[in-house]
């Protein structure tokens, strides 16, 4: 069993930054794929960010020249930089990893809230 520990996340105000990181209990080396997701109240849970072990990213359109997701294969850990947020961006985010042999496991959440 994975297991992912998120933090970082907290109250802001709309202009401001957070910094998320995760870290997980297993090698980088079995992780094909580190991820954000995340889930306002009322919505479906979406893609934010991805970052493969070959390092390519890939982001939301809302969140584009905006968000920053990086990987530190060392420590196990993904971060995600959040800088100028909007009130949209409140939501639970979810950190992702996806294995080698597609085996998906996922973070408890840790809350983004942006005040207006």
């Amino acid at each position: 069993q994975v297991q992912l520990v998120e933090s970082g996340g907290g109250l802001v105000q709309a202009g401001g930054s957070l910094r998320l990181s995760c870290a997980a209990s297993i090698s980088s080396s079995s992780i094909a794929v580190m991820g954000w997701y995340r889930q306002a109240p009322g919505k479906q849970r979406e893609l934010v960010a991805t970052i493969t072990s070959g390092g390519s990213k890939n982001y939301a359109d809302s969140v584009k020249g905006r968000f920053t997701i990086s990987r530190d294969n060392a420590k196990n850990t993904v971060y995600l930089q959040m800088n100028s947020l909007k009130p949209e961006d409140t939501a639970v985010y979810y950190c992702n990893v996806l294995l080698w042999g597609d085996y998906n496991y996922w973070g408890q959440g840790t809350q983004v809230t942006v005040s207006s």
